[in-house]
């Protein structure tokens, strides 16, 4: 009997699996594999296993990727064991398991000791890795700890298209690229190998994604904020397109794009809006699924879809990961998604090729302001109009991802808080293993170019705007509502919630030239500084104290000469949110100002 042969990997996943086994040869640190929807994570998944010395364990979150990973590791010609309720297998002895994570965290006593004739699990792979929570009690962290109690050096590996977690950000901490993405605590630490969607288009892996701008009227979700988990409510959401005018035109504009279309998804806004769609579309060839669908029916409908015996599939957030029918080539977007990683979970679903499929068309009716190839910058987006910039560092030159705004190709604002490049470390480090680079094995840290700030008044150190202590010293920073509050009690001070700022070219009593800055008050009342520019230590001093927090693009060269050069690019700075002013003699002099504001007093803007 011949043998089967090795499925055959293409060029990136062959060098997304060595990015792996070159990192875990060095280092026990969890790692991240970033690519696209539809570019085979399972046969990575599958080459990895076959090529692991020890036992593997393989989770996901459905029992859909489960089967999934299952079958490509078989297609080795390997056996392997499933431990899944929802398939109804409970196996857990051979060297590698594919598991759902519900039922492994639930039947942890049989992974917790060998299985016989096998030792402790070596390596942990998670698929769809973005649902793995920071919380420690979360079921992947249980079996975590439960797998690393039997094994230390446990291995743990997370895959994923969308490497981002609403209200966490970035889940892993260091780019392979050089860069740092999320927080220094992120249980995944290093990303080692990503794959842009766009190159995955480009050289023909994925169908490409042809965005249309829907012709007919738009639900406007503009007026509702997500709450402090990042998700709109469905209650909001559904006061916007209940019984919504437009949704008939909508409905009746995609059944003519779909004329020569083979499979078409919706994303609805809630169930009840789902409800109303289904009554629009043709009936013998269209179906439902929410999170309350029975899984028999689930299931049913599912598969009548993939055989094209439906051709309009709506849904209300349940099929955005985990779902593979390659024929659908029209994905409908009749929701508001939190950010890009939602969107470009949807539009994933549409992306894989297949027979006769030249493209996917993607009809947004909720006018949602992502770019599907755009990177997750992996903080909230701090307005409406802010997009993607990039701001070199002028410490290091690397090359951040912020949000800010542009003019043109001109960026005039940005919101980033400390550069992202990691540089090498000029220190000796005990922990140099945990800050390895795979690429390298130079001890690398986080660059310390901070482009927004708050000062130690201990040490002077630079910090962070939300620390609480001083990275520097150590002491606690002052918070700035006890600033605030402090200046209030006091008589010879003066605190202005500023409402503006205005520069001025005067000259002093002497003659001599200088900038006057005025904030203002929503009443009128104003504190002033003036600053010299005439000599080289003059400027300097200006850039140091005026320039660092003034600017809107922080980073960027400015170094103007005059007040008149600073006044005619006024349009760079910004104004704090309050300053404080202490009397000397007849004078008020300027000796605090607070920027990037959040705490318990109203900020002027908030009046506006």
């Amino acid at each position: 009997m011949s043998e089967k042969p090795v499925p055959s990997l293409r060029p990136y996943q062959r060098e997304a699996v060595g990015r792996v086994i070159e990192h875990f040869r060095g280092s026990d640190d969890p790692a991240v594999v970033v690519l696209p929807t539809g570019s085979g994570k399972s046969l990575v998944i599958a080459e990895l296993a076959r090529l692991a010395r020890g036992r593997v364990l393989v989770l996901a979150h459905v029992r859909e990727l489960v089967e999934q990973n299952h079958a490509k590791y078989l297609a080795y010609g390997l056996e392997a064991d499933i431990f899944s309720a929802g398939l109804g297998r409970k196996e857990a002895e051979r060297q590698v398991v594919f598991g759902s994570v519900q039922s492994v965290v639930r039947g942890l006593d049989r992974f917790a000791s060998p299985a016989s004739g096998q030792g402790n699990f070596t390596l942990l792979v998670i698929d769809e890795c973005h649902r793995v929570s920071p919380a420690e009690d979360a079921s992947y962290r249980r079996v975590i700890e439960r797998l690393r109690s039997a094994n230390p050096r446990l291995k743990v590996l997370g895959l994923t298209a969308t490497p981002y977690r609403l209200g966490q950000g970035f889940i892993y901490h260091r780019h392979h690229h050089g860069m740092v993405r999320g927080e220094a605590d992120c249980f995944f630490q290093e990303c080692v190998f990503e794959q842009p969607l766009r190159l995955m288009v480009k050289q023909g892996y994925l169908a490409e994604p042809v965005r249309v701008d829907a012709a007919v009227e738009r639900y406007d979700f503009s007026a509702l904020t997500p709450t402090t988990s990042g998700l709109f409510r469905e209650e909001e959401l559904n006061r916007v397109v209940a019984g919504h005018r437009a949704t008939p035109g909508i409905i009746a504009e995609v059944i003519e794009r779909a004329r020569d279309r083979q499979g078409v998804m919706l994303f609805a806004a809630s169930v009840a809006h789902a409800e109303e769609i289904l009554g629009y579309l043709p009936a013998e060839e269209s179906a439902l699924i929410t999170g309350e669908t029975p899984s028999a029916e689930r299931e049913r409908i599912i598969d009548a879809f993939k055989v094209r015996k439906l051709k309009y599939l709506v849904n209300v957030a349940v099929l955005t990961t985990g779902f593979d029918a390659p024929h659908v080539d029209l994905i409908v977007i009749l929701r508001p998604t939190e950010s890009v990683s939602l969107y470009q979970q949807i539009a994933g679903r549409g992306l894989r090729l297949s027979p006769g499929k030249r493209d996917c068309l993607i009809l947004d009716y909720a006018g949602n302001p992502w770019d599907l190839y755009a990177p997750e910058v992996g903080s909230p987006k701090p307005t409406g109009d802010s997009e993607p910039v990039q701001v070199e560092c002028p410490a290091c030159g690397h090359a951040n991802l912020f949000w800010g705004k542009r003019d043109g190709d001109l960026v005039i604002e940005h919101f980033g808080r400390r550069c992202q490049g990691l540089v090498l470390s000029n220190r000796a480090r005990p922990r140099a293993k945990s800050v390895t680079s795979t690429s390298t094995s130079t001890a690398m840290e986080q660059c310390s170019f901070r482009f927004r700030f708050k000062v130690c008044g201990d040490c002077g150190a630079e910090n962070d705007i939300a620390a609480r202590r001083c990275h520097g010293c150590g002491v606690q920073l002052v918070d700035a509502d006890d600033k605030l509050k402090e200046a209030l009690r006091l008589r010879d001070a003066r605190v202005l919630r500023v409402a503006g700022m205005q520069l001025e070219a005067t000259v002093n009593g002497r003659g001599l030239p200088r900038l006057k800055v005025t904030y203002h008050d929503e009443d009128g009342t104003t504190l002033a500084e003036w600053f010299a520019l005439e000599t080289p230590a003059q400027r300097g001093a200006f850039a140091a104290a005026f320039l660092r927090e003034h600017l809107r693009v922080p980073g960027v060269p400015f170094r103007p000469e005059t007040p008149e050069q600073v006044i005619a690019e006024r349009h760079r700075l910004r104004h704090p949110d309050f300053v404080v002013g202490r009397r000397v003699g007849r004078h008020w002099q300027v000796r605090e100002k607070l920027f990037d504001y959040v705490g318990r007093f109203r900020r002027a803007v908030e009046a506006e």
